[in-house]
């Protein structure tokens, strides 16, 4: 069961003081709800996109995996044979709980619980890989060279999925965004 979070109602002293740990793994569930709207229907989406693009004798990779939301809903949606999923994170609070909820869900598509960097990760024969607000913790010129492996890796017909934070340069224009965008 998942306990709300309150980890940010007193000041942080330094940014470096917030790391992926147990505090956060235990919060992480009312955290990313509240900091993403509309997260429930990226997981969904993901899952949709699996059923759509994993191929037969194919791996997915789902790197940043923290609890394993969106490497579930890939589960639940392939609808070959013989795939593989591979869910990558370099938090061992989150790797442990990821693997508690892999385990607690059986499903014939096998996952590998990974903990490692994902810069790290070979990327080879895959038909998705989902960095689901990931991509924002790495170093901006660490980015594309991650994102060049991915293509590599790619098999022809392959989707990189992708959903980020991101901010205007001109607040004006990110008002605008967050007052327009559809309440989920």
């Amino acid at each position: 069961m998942s306990h709300r979070d309150t980890l940010f109602s007193a000041p942080i002293a330094r940014l470096g003081d917030w790391t992926f740990d147990e505090r956060v793994a235990e919060v992480f569930p009312d955290m990313i709800q509240r900091s993403v709207p509309g997260y429930s229907n990226i997981i969904s989406m993901i899952g949709m996109l699996a059923e759509r693009f994993v191929q037969p004798n194919t791996q997915v990779y789902d790197l940043g995996c923290s609890l394993g939301a969106a490497t579930l809903s890939v589960r639940r949606n392939i609808r070959h044979e013989h795939c593989r999923i591979i869910a990558v994170d370099n938090s061992p609070a989150m790797i442990e709980r990821c693997r508690r909820h892999i385990d607690a869900y059986k499903a014939p598509t096998p996952v590998e619980v990974v903990e490692g960097d994902i810069r790290d990760i070979t990327i080879e024969n895959a038909s998705m890989v989902v960095l689901n607000f990931t991509l924002q913790f790495l170093e901006p010129a660490e980015r594309q060279a991650l994102l060049d492996k991915i293509y590599l890796g790619l098999n022809p017909g392959g989707a990189l999925v992708l959903s980020e934070k991101f901010s205007f340069e001109d607040a004006k224009v990110g008002r605008a965004v967050i007052q327009h965008a559809p309440r989920f």
